[in-house]
């Protein structure tokens, strides 16, 4: 098996946090599910299948006074259009599919998403797993902070859920001319900005990293094993890019591999990272780079624990700065918050 997920990891032309292709071996993967209404579910839709570990999408009526409905009904039955999304979350937080969500809709407006006008449009989060409610409650609570505003979104269990007529489905991908309120050119772009974390020059790195950092991120060298800082370290926080503060990895995803290296089971965000192909020393990997900065931090190997997807980053200390949870909110990354888990 290891073998074959080598194989087809390897076989990839072209990589980047879009198209890095992962193994379909359905016992890596830990399949959630999330119920979103969002006004036309045509958009959501479309939108939400350009986003990195959705696993599947299909629309339908949820939450209503019956358990039937139809299109033309909506107004009668009160049912919200919305999204069945599934996602491995072995490859993306449901804190990252909340963020695209919040995105894409206006949370405060009632009963109304763009043009659409009615109760079928209105915004709602709904759950099948209890789990799952605490990561829902934060990524609200972190909307009405940044905007001291209350949200309009229902968060509540889901009742019941009908799927949409078969014409619904896809709709846009069969009607490419078809109304959409959302801009679905967003899911090409970085979920949070990068406006903050810009690259200084090679001679201000020099002054400001450490000789081995410098080799590190701008010249590709590699650390030696157990001799990272960061190796044994298992507090909460997170790892960003030490030439730019770009977050880069959550404590959430670290785990101790004995290789002598940091390692994690994924990237904090599907859009943190860079990859391309590495045949130096004779070997064939993935190299693993911060995306804005272009930075080298280490490469991608297929030997991880399953339970957590199966991948291993292997990363260079020297090429991470570690912000504890508790100094998240001073040093300006609150809304990275909801992607760490307290120790």
């Amino acid at each position: 098996m290891r073998k074959l997920f080598a194989l087809i990891f390897f076989a990839i032309t072209l990589f980047s946090s879009e198209n890095l292709q992962l193994s379909k071996d359905n016992s890596m993967q830990n399949i959630k599910e999330i119920y979103l209404a969002g006004g036309c579910f045509w958009g959501v839709q479309a939108y939400f299948k350009n986003i990195s570990g959705v696993v599947s999408t299909e629309v339908g009526y949820a939450n209503g006074k019956s358990k039937n409905a139809t299109y033309e009904g909506l107004k009668q039955s009160e049912h919200a259009e919305t999204l069945r999304l599934k996602f491995d979350a072995n490859r993306v937080d449901l804190a990252e599919i909340l963020a695209h969500f919040f995105r894409i809709i206006d949370p405060f407006s009632v009963n109304r998403q763009g043009n659409d006008i009615g109760k079928q449009y209105r915004t709602g989060i709904y759950y099948t797993d209890e789990s799952l409610r605490g990561i829902i409650d934060e990524a609200v609570a972190l909307v009405e902070k940044k905007y001291s505003k209350k949200v309009a979104t229902q968060v509540e269990p889901l009742k019941h859920f009908i799927v949409a007529e078969g014409y619904h489905q896809d709709y846009l991908e069969k009607n490419p001319g078809g109304y959409c309120h959302i801009n679905l050119d967003l899911a090409k772009k970085p979920l949070f900005s990068d406006e903050n974390f810009s690259l200084a020059s090679k001679s201000e790195l020099k002054a400001k990293l450490s000789s081995e950092a410098y080799a590190i991120t701008q010249e590709k060298a590699t650390e030696r094993p157990y001799t990272s800082e960061f190796d044994k370290f298992d507090k909460a926080g997170i790892y960003v890019d030490i030439t730019t503060g770009k977050p880069l990895f959550s404590s959430s995803d670290k785990f101790d591999a004995g290789c002598g290296w940091p390692s994690f089971s994924k990237a904090i965000t599907t859009d943190a990272l860079s990859y391309a192909r590495d045949t130096s020393h004779g070997m064939d990997r993935i190299e693993v780079s911060s995306r804005i900065s272009n930075s080298h931090l280490g490469h991608v190997f297929d030997d991880g624990p399953v339970q957590k997807g199966g991948l291993r980053y292997c990363i260079n200390g020297a090429s991470l700065r570690f912000i504890p949870l508790e100094k998240m909110d001073e040093e300006g990354y609150s809304e990275y918050k909801i992607f760490v888990k307290e120790k």
